[in-house]
């Protein structure tokens, strides 16, 4: 069954539909939070409120061919939120240096991680939109309601300053 059918049985309160629309994106939600925020139970908790809150709301959604871009637009907002509180929370260093210790054998996972966390949020976004979820820049663009080519530029800029970051890191 097309998605766009799945959206109009869920928004008349077919469980099962929405389930089936959940599955379809699950994965690109949680790849897109974990790259987001770093954390498996992190990313797991922002992809749950999300699903929670598209399904009490899904009865709002005005264009039922753009449920995957509103699903994407609600995680957005809760990996922002959840990356907020990472700025209140002060983590203890012997969790930190567990957590790199853990991590050190993919080296280059971790540099495009930190760099990726050098960047504007909206930044982070477009450029995780692109990389893990493999949008082009009109999806890009339609998610974020932006212009297109401002996604463009500010791909193309942001994709500059994560190669740098990179590089400065094996210099």
């Amino acid at each position: 069954m097309e998605m766009v059918d799945l959206v109009k049985l869920a928004k008349n309160g077919d469980k099962k539909a929405f389930a089936s629309l959940y599955e379809q994106v699950y994965t690109d939600l949680y790849r897109f939070a974990y790259c987001m925020l770093s954390q498996p139970q992190d990313a797991e908790d922002a992809v749950s409120e999300t699903v929670i809150d598209a399904y009490r709301g899904i009865s709002k959604l005005k264009d039922n061919s753009s449920f995957r871009n509103w699903m994407f637009k609600i995680l957005s907002v809760k990996c922002k939120r959840k990356m907020s509180e990472y700025y209140e929370a002060k983590v203890p260093l012997d969790e930190v240096e567990d957590y790199l210790a853990d991590i050190k054998d993919d080296i280059n996972l971790l540099n495009f991680k930190l760099a990726l966390n050098e960047l504007e949020f909206d930044e982070r976004c477009i450029v995780t939109y692109s990389v893990v979820g493999e949008y082009n820049s009109r999806e890009i663009a339609e998610i974020l309601d932006l212009n297109r080519n401002t996604v463009r530029s500010k791909l193309s800029r942001a994709l500059e300053k994560v190669r740098k970051k990179m590089e400065a890191k094996y210099e």
